[in-house]
């Protein structure tokens, strides 16, 4: 017989079952259990970032499943026990892949590719590999809200944020690094290394070579680790191109390479999340072998694998999806931003990703996070469009906020728009005073109201279902 008091299951349960650290009492989040209840649909599905095309691959390349009568001779050998190394063809054409996002300028060696399910499991890896309970990463900010949960809730390390602002476009800078490390060790925290995410999420832009060059003296100096997430490395529609740590460290004498990982996966570049691929690639002999030793609590299906080898061995066909994949983003980022701009809201200039970084400040009846929240609230009630607060970023400025376009049509965009230009023409523009720096380490909002009767949708979308 169950107990039902909340004293009772403490007693009963583990300290991650009864915590509170997975960071889901957050409104990031709260766009993704709406979404589940209460989807919008438009009259026309959009198409994604660029399934057409890989569902035309699929039928043109029936051998790359099991499932097909095709492909079903292969079935025997996929289906029985596989090492947790992963299938050879699988490793090497996602170094492949890699190899060819960051333009044949690096190498991937395909025996330091360690799986994990997705990239959640890739950087939970890399943390158990790395840091052990209470030591701690500094990360810029803002930075994706569910590192909090990726990074810290199982290995309990922790996160530091390193703020950044926007008076220079949110770009890290050495004395704000600096003065974060010395403050975390002035307090007595271990601090195992620096996280970055090279493009930005949610910023949608990328790191310069002197910018990354700086980093990687950073933590060579101090002889820490750097953790790269690079998982919107193909996104990139414009200028600057994208630079890899791998290109950067290739260029360096004199840089210890056993402190250099890459999170990678094809959930952003590929559009493929629901295969949950991560990706650990690690310079250090240690840190891969103990990787793949922890990537048996979270592989890639076999099934998958032979798949994912097979289309992206497939050099043509790559090459025209990166292609058209960043012409499609770029198109789409350009009508929503420029269609924001007509009607007075500008954006962060942005280059990368599948969202842009909106600044509301001047609809904020005061600089501070509370009315971010109360606005927030508004645009989800009365203008029924999904976006995420910056607050949930751990963004130290009030009034910035992410819109993901990438999975829209041009429909859609402009149904969005239309309610925007409707929210803000009714609105009297305030000019906000100057955000107050605020340690945000400890941010957990609780909204009971935020679930609403209509829902919102995902994070991928800003559409919310409404009667237009």
């Amino acid at each position: 017989m169950g107990s039902s008091s909340d004293d009772g299951n403490n007693n009963l349960l583990s300290k991650i079952a009864i915590s509170d650290q997975h960071a889901e009492n957050s409104p990031y989040f709260d766009g993704w259990k709406a979404y589940d209840s209460n989807p919008y649909h438009s009259l026309k599905n959009p198409d994604g970032l660029s399934f057409d095309l890989i569902e035309e691959w699929i039928k043109n390349n029936p051998t790359a499943s099991i499932c097909t009568s095709q492909g079903v001779g292969q079935f025997k050998d996929i289906a029985i026990f596989q090492d947790y190394h992963g299938l050879p063809q699988f490793r090497k054409a996602i170094a492949m892949f890699m190899e060819r996002v960051r333009g044949h300028r690096v190498s991937f060696d395909p025996d330091r590719v360690v799986m994990a399910g997705g990239a959640t499991g890739a950087n939970e890896l890399i943390m158990f590999c790395l840091a052990n309970p209470g030591d701690a990463f500094l990360v810029p900010s803002p930075y994706y809200p569910a590192f909090d949960r990726d990074l810290s809730w199982r290995t309990g390390v922790q996160l530091i944020p390193v703020h950044c602002h926007s008076s220079n476009d949110f770009k890290i800078t050495k004395q704000a690094l600096e003065e974060a490390y010395e403050n975390a060790i002035q307090s007595g925290i271990n601090v195992k290394g620096l996280l970055l995410a090279n493009p930005s999420n949610p910023l949608g832009t990328n790191l310069e070579t002197q910018h990354l060059k700086d980093l990687v003296n950073f933590i060579n100096e101090r002889q820490i680790h750097l953790v790269c997430d690079e998982i919107y490395s193909a996104t990139v529609f414009s200028q600057p191109d994208f630079v890899s740590v791998a290109e950067m460290i290739q260029e360096m004498e004199f840089v210890n390479r056993d402190l250099i990982h890459i999170v990678y996966s094809l959930s952003k570049d590929m559009g493929l999340p629901g295969f949950r691929v991560g990706i650990v690639y690690s310079y250090n002999d240690v840190v891969v072998s103990c990787g793949r030793k922890m990537s048996s609590f979270g592989l890639v299906s076999s099934q998958t694998q032979l798949f994912l080898a097979n289309l992206l061995s497939d050099q043509v066909f790559i090459d025209k999806f990166l292609a058209e994949s960043s012409k499609r983003l770029g198109a789409r980022h350009k009508i929503f931003t420029e269609g924001l701009e007509e009607i007075g809201i500008k954006c962060l200039k942005s280059n990368a990703g599948l969202f842009f970084w909106m600044d509301l400040r001047p609809l904020l009846k005061e600089s501070s996070f509370e009315a971010e929240m109360a606005l927030w609230r508004v645009i989800v009630h009365d203008v029924k469009l999904n976006v995420s607060p910056g607050s949930s970023f751990h963004c130290s400025e009030a009034g910035w906020f992410r819109v993901c376009f990438a999975n829209m049509d041009e429909e859609t965009v402009q149904v969005a728009l239309k309610r925007i230009r409707k929210f803000v023409g009714g609105k009297q523009v305030e000019v906000p005073k100057k955000s107050k720096l605020r340690w945000q380490k400890s941010l957990r909002l609780s909204f009971s109201s935020r679930l609403l009767e209509e829902g919102s949708m995902s994070p991928h979308s800003p559409l919310v279902r409404a009667r237009t």
